[in-house]
């Protein structure tokens, strides 16, 4: 990027507090989640940066689309730029999740998929290639989906002994296969 002259820089005004805190009380908190539909705000940050799309009507996630032409060696990895940042609201997180057909076609997979609501970076998706061969990667590429989930966080609370309930501490396999 160029640099700005000084006679064109602007000052960034300053970020108030309720702009980064979710409502207060849980009364506010429903009003918030009912009172309008919840946005995803999307910033496009590279000229190839395409908006996230559902496939179809019934879609669960949103494609999410290679910003940039790569290759993921075989049995490699690659951090691929989407060029997008996103705003996802507060009682909500973004999960990255796989696209079926990468994976069941070509051995693709995706990783450490979290996308908080107060993080304002451009999103990246981290592929892995299991197969034996490179990958190469197209801009405009569809690589991953964008699943937006509502989020709880109770309050911590330590205690001497959790309460019982009929499975207890059994795990690993225990309620059997059938």
């Amino acid at each position: 990027m160029a640099a700005l002259s000084s006679s064109r820089q602007t000052t960034k005004r300053p970020i108030l507090m309720d702009e980064l805190t979710p409502p207060s009380t849980p009364q506010q908190e429903r009003e918030q989640m009912f009172s309008s539909s919840p946005q995803l705000k999307v910033q496009l940050m590279h000229k190839n940066a395409q908006m996230p799309r559902r496939g179809s009507g019934g879609a669960a996630g949103y494609d999410l689309y290679s910003a940039e032409d790569t290759v993921i060696s075989a049995r490699g990895k690659a951090l691929i730029s989407t060029g997008l940042a996103i705003q996802v609201p507060y009682d909500a997180y973004g999960r990255i999740a796989p696209r079926s057909s990468l994976a069941s076609k070509n051995s693709i997979d995706c990783g450490a998929g979290v996308i908080d609501a107060d993080y304002r970076g451009e999103v990246k998706i981290l592929l892995f290639n299991f197969g034996d061969s490179d990958f190469p990667v197209k801009t405009g590429d569809r690589i991953a989906q964008l699943i937006i989930e509502r989020i709880y966080t109770p309050e911590i609370v330590k205690v001497d002994e959790l309460d019982n309930s009929p499975r207890g501490d059994k795990g690993f396999g225990s309620t059997g296969l059938r």
